[in-house]
């Protein structure tokens, strides 16, 4: 079984793309399973994970596929937290949502794809910011 972890946030666009690039892995339905993850930054609300909409479509979609899926949810600095999972879960790969940034986005802030692609020790899928059809 190929085991994938998607760090998800709160866009739901975003959510549906990654979940699509796994569910259009090769044998998807029976050969992969994928831990959905969001980590809390600020949280005064209590909110749980299954209350984050770039969650609940991502499982939606990972449904629709027939990819078994289990959630996880974590505080503190995405990055960290990322990569701390895909270790703790010794996931395959790391699936990430990119999104459109100037050079000089990129240049003056840190970012949360940026750090887990130059410190992970596995493979890690940068997926598009692109609508995905429903």
């Amino acid at each position: 079984m190929y085991h994938v972890l998607i760090a998800l946030d709160e866009d739901e666009d975003r959510g549906r793309s990654q979940a699509k690039a796994v569910a259009d892995l090769p044998a998807a339905d029976s050969e992969v399973e994928a831990t959905l993850l969001h980590t809390f930054t600020d949280n005064p609300g209590g909110a749980s994970v299954t209350q984050v909409a770039g969650v609940r479509r991502a499982q939606e979609v990972l449904d629709e596929a027939g990819i078994e899926t289990d959630v996880v949810e974590t505080s503190g600095d995405p990055a960290e937290e990322i990569l701390e999972v895909a270790r703790e879960q010794d996931v395959d790969a790391i699936f990430v949502g990119g999104r459109k940034r100037s050079p000089a986005g990129k240049a003056l802030f840190g970012s949360v794809v940026q750090s887990v692609v130059l410190d992970a020790d596995r493979p890690v899928m940068v997926t598009g910011d692109v609508k995905v059809d429903e």
